[in-house]
């Protein structure tokens, strides 16, 4: 395992995470007018499931699906890649197959390991992420933001509300 963790912060709190997932639903609604529409989701958890419930609630659709992928086994080091629950075969062959239909919805594309192993299985869905860095970034169809490769995003879900002193109180004078 090596240890993927950056030099740079990016916390984003739970209503900057709000508004770029219904930017994401904004851009995935001209997508959907453009393609057919999609007739089911699919998040790759655990960070798209919140993401995929606010896509589902903005463009309507209620057939969602996840798939789980394990690869940061302790927040720290990216492991081997494990798919511990595939998809259901109703979802992915909503309109025929190999993932024809389906939006796929992460919270971040990093390194792309885990879009590789999701599209190898969904070929022809459409793959949105909230994030993306750029390694990630040729994985995916669909994103908001691009943040660079050394930025560590630490999600609301991930942090609790504590005091944090002033930094005048943590500098060295």
């Amino acid at each position: 395992m090596s240890d993927v963790r950056a030099e740079k912060a990016f916390p984003v709190y739970w209503e900057q995470f709000h508004r770029d997932a219904r930017a994401l639903a904004w851009r995935l609604a001209g997508e959907a007018r453009a393609s057919g529409g999609f007739d089911a989701i699919v998040c790759v958890t655990r960070g798209g499931l919140v993401p995929a419930a606010i896509v589902a609630r903005e463009l309507d659709i209620r057939l969602i699906e996840t798939i789980c992928v394990a690869s940061y086994h302790d927040y720290k080091s990216q492991g081997e890649l494990a798919v511990l629950k595939g998809v259901c075969d109703r979802v992915a062959n909503v309109r025929g197959g190999e993932g024809a239909g389906v939006l796929i919805i992460d919270d971040l594309v990093d390194t792309g390991s885990t879009a590789r192993v999701v599209r190898g299985l969904l070929p022809k869905a459409h793959f949105a992420a909230v994030y993306a860095k750029p390694k990630g970034r040729p994985l995916v169809d669909t994103f908001v933001t691009e943040v660079s490769q050394d930025t560590w995003i630490y999600f609301p879900w991930d942090m609790g509300l504590s005091f944090q002193p002033p930094i005048r109180e943590g500098a060295a004078g």
